[in-house]
């Protein structure tokens, strides 16, 4: 039997099996109401692109654990070499949708860089990256590091305490460089916020005079690095630093060759990582598709943090496999399941570092677009002033928490899940309240981005332009 004829066979098997039961339980119709309502998938066979990083478990899981099969659909799970090549696929057809950085879609439906309308209806998880620097770097900001009564750094470290180390380097005649995934990467806005916080420039770009390097006005020179090739590079001294998602910061420890000195969490508790993105025409034509892409990964997301993560060494074990992360067991286990390591044995507890469900992780909030726009515009990607209005507009227009709805609804309806799992639907605005757990303590309101920008005393604000 052919692969084609095996997948059609099994198709037919799994939607008789589904009758059959719903007969046995004496309906007339087994589906709910919201399930009738979704209908049958437009597109069943599907192709996935994702990047070889943890935060990719829930598409992992959905596969793994058949919830994509249950929904119909027969998913491909395909690494992409780097996120400029994943977004390219998407856009393109080659792909259907892929684990994205969250300002991948946001910088397409504006047209930084490769101009699409990308949406997402599905938020992947909260935190999960870490900033390293080299062993050289870490021995000259540790003199500078305030300690506990066990002699180890306390912790948050900031960046005032690597200030020092970029001025010598300066004064030396020594660029301080510095990796990041992308240009519209968690990573880059990360690393670019606790620089800024202690003091010390990242750079501008300047896309209207065709300058897109972000390194005008620098006292750090940050450029692209690939994430399962951050290490390579740090150890080859191309770099000094990077801001990565895990593995990689971990893979420095185990290789004895830098030092994690911040998580994400830490900088920004509970930030919002990747998403789920897809082309707005797929959306569209293939709403039933879409609907039931987001009910699988929504199940895999809670599985991910189920019963205080007691599923997460089974979840390690599989993204361990070379078709998915690829990394030792050991390198992921060490930030998947609650704690973190920074200098070699100094591990710490860190329950959150990975959150895939809890916390409303899942949900497509405006207000996360909006803080994505605004870090945007306070580095010059956005080259021109903004109103709030527009920052409403482009985060309404990319981040579709109605598919989202839908998906839970269905899901509730179902009995899979249970409505206190997700948002007050009816009262939900889309805007989370003002957070204020930043490194440098201060207050982002998603309502007021332009009254956020003049919170900072470096990066551009107000009518300023490069």
């Amino acid at each position: 039997m052919t692969e084609s004829n095996d997948r059609i066979t099994r198709r037919r098997f799994l939607k008789r099996s589904i009758l059959a039961v719903g007969l046995a339980l004496g309906f007339a119709g087994f589906t709910s109401s919201a399930v009738a309502e979704i209908g049958e998938p437009e597109k069943e066979d599907l192709k996935f692109g994702f990047i070889k990083l943890t935060d990719m478990a829930p598409l992992a899981i959905a596969y793994e654990k058949g919830y994509f099969e249950d929904e119909g659909l027969y998913v491909t799970l395909e690494a992409q070499a780097n996120w400029k090549v994943l977004l390219d696929g998407v856009i393109d057809g080659q792909l259907d949708g892929a684990h994205m950085l969250a300002g991948q879609p946001l910088a397409a439906t504006i047209g930084f860089g490769t101009k699409a309308h990308i949406v997402t209806p599905f938020s992947m998880d909260l935190n999960g990256n870490g900033i390293t620097v080299s062993n050289e770097v870490w021995n000259k900001m540790k003199p500078h590091v305030p300690k506990m009564d066990d002699g180890r750094p306390q912790h948050p470290i900031k960046a005032d305490y690597l200030k020092p180390v970029v001025e010598a380097f300066k004064a030396e005649g020594r660029p301080f460089k510095m990796g990041m995934v992308f240009p519209v990467s968690t990573h880059n806005y990360e690393l670019r916020y606790w620089l800024a916080a202690g003091g010390i420039h990242p750079g501008y770009y300047a896309p209207h005079k065709g300058d897109i390097t972000g390194t005008l006005e620098a006292d750090a020179l940050l450029s692209v690095t690939p994430p399962p090739q951050m290490p390579a590079t740090l150890e080859a001294g191309t770099i000094y630093g990077y801001c990565v998602g895990e593995p990689w910061n971990q893979q420095a420890v185990f290789k004895g060759i830098g030092v994690p000195v911040i998580t994400d969490y830490q900088i920004w508790k509970n930030n919002p990582e990747k998403v789920f993105g897809m082309t707005k025409e797929f959306t569209e034509k293939y709403p039933n598709t879409t609907v039931r892409i987001v009910k699988a990964m929504l199940r895999a997301a809670k599985w991910l943090d189920e019963n205080d993560n007691a599923n997460r060494p089974e979840a390690v074990k599989i993204l361990s496999q070379p078709n998915y992360v690829g990394a030792d067991y050991d390198v992921i286990a060490n930030s998947m399941t609650g704690t973190f390591e920074f200098e070699k044995g100094d591990k710490r507890e860190i329950p959150d570092f990975n959150v895939f469900f809890r916390y409303n992780a899942t949900y497509p909030y405006y207000s996360d677009a909006v803080w994505y726009l605004t870090q945007m515009r306070r580095w010059g990607q956005i080259a021109e002033p903004k109103s709030d209005s527009w920052y409403d507009e482009v985060a309404k227009s990319v981040y579709r928490p109605d598919i989202y709805r839908k998906a839970a609804e269905a899901l509730i309806a179902e009995g899979v899940l249970s409505a206190d799992e997700f948002p007050n639907f009816d009262t939900e605005t889309g805007y989370r309240s003002p957070q204020t757990e930043f490194i440098d303590e201060v207050t982002f309101d998603g309502r007021k981005p332009n009254d956020y920008l003049k919170a900072f005393p470096i990066g551009l604000k107000g009518e300023e332009v490069i």
